[in-house]
């Protein structure tokens, strides 16, 4: 059996075939339970690349196992004003069925952890299901863990206001 070829890409949003492949992962990913069980909607698919690449604060990496599109982040950088420092929160990871297994999660992590070191950023941060255990473990092997100030006063939450 062949060794698999991995490649971890920063997305050039100007590229048409890396602009799909993000598309078809990120919808991907809105499929599956963990990220909602609905499609993207046509306005998202014609639009998301396009607006992404207005946005000069935001970063895409797609990891391709030989050549095929398996797994992607998307993250945007933040500021701490306690650390007066950059920061990268990860708005979505996922990685295809068919490649999971194959550490790929990891892999994008730690190309994100590079890029953060070279912008001077002091942390990166995540959300996570509570029931997604999966991902809470490989986020844990990445050094992820709750964030908490104090702990008589728990772990921070995860709260949204919808707008639309």
């Amino acid at each position: 059996m062949s060794q698999q070829q991995i490649n971890i890409v920063r997305v050039d949003y100007g590229n048409p075939q890396q602009g799909s492949d993000l598309v078809l992962l990120l919808d991907s990913y809105a499929r599956d339970p963990m990220g909602g069980g609905e499609p993207l909607s046509q306005f998202v698919k014609d639009n998301l690349v396009a607006e992404l690449s207005k946005r000069d604060f935001g970063l895409s990496l797609i990891a391709y196992v030989d050549n095929q599109p398996a797994g992607l982040l998307n993250a945007f950088e933040g500021f701490s004003t306690f650390a007066c420092k950059p920061l990268f929160n990860v708005h979505d990871i996922v990685v295809l069925e068919t490649f999971r297994g194959l550490q790929l999660s990891q892999l994008l992590l730690q190309e994100l952890e590079k890029i953060a070191r070279d912008k001077g950023c002091c942390k990166i941060t995540l959300e996570v299901l509570e029931g997604n255990m999966i991902a809470q473990r490989a986020y844990q092997k990445s050094g992820f863990a709750g964030y908490e100030l104090d702990p008589q006063m728990g772990k921070a939450m995860f709260w949204q206001k919808k707008l639309l």
